[in-house]
């Protein structure tokens, strides 16, 4: 069970590195290719949303199914490790939407610059003419 939330772990610090890396001033060229490598590994990358998806629903149906320990019936014990269970579901459910949040950010972010270039070089074309 921990191996899937590793995975998504190490996707979500992948994709916050290449949110930085767009997002800090860098020269136009450098720019723009690293916008184009990231533009091609955005489609294969797209795996991360429907895995985080089916991740949290995974998360709605345990929390639905769980057992409640509120009762006077419950050890101390059973009450803390359902609390750190509480507890390790919410950072899952965040880890789940950051994800999700990140590779939607990329994707604008490239967008934003490919529509830059694009408005660029059609302000050149109109100068040379």
């Amino acid at each position: 069970m921990a191996l899937q939330w590793m995975l998504l772990t190490y996707a979500v610090a992948a994709e916050a590195a290449v949110a930085l890396l767009l997002t800090l001033p860098s020269p136009k060229l450098l720019k723009y290719r690293l916008v184009y490598v990231v533009s091609l590994i955005l489609q294969p990358a797209l795996f991360i949303v429907p895995f985080a998806g089916f991740q949290l629903l995974d998360l709605y149906w345990k929390n639905e199914h769980r057992l409640m320990c509120t009762s006077e019936v419950c050890t101390a014990a059973e009450r803390d490790r359902y609390e750190k269970s509480i507890y390790k579901a919410q950072r899952n459910i965040i880890l789940c939407t950051s994800a999700c949040l990140l590779y939607w950010s990329i994707y604008q972010i490239c967008k934003f610059y490919k529509k830059i270039q694009s408005l660029e070089e059609a302000e050149k074309r109109i100068k040379d003419q």
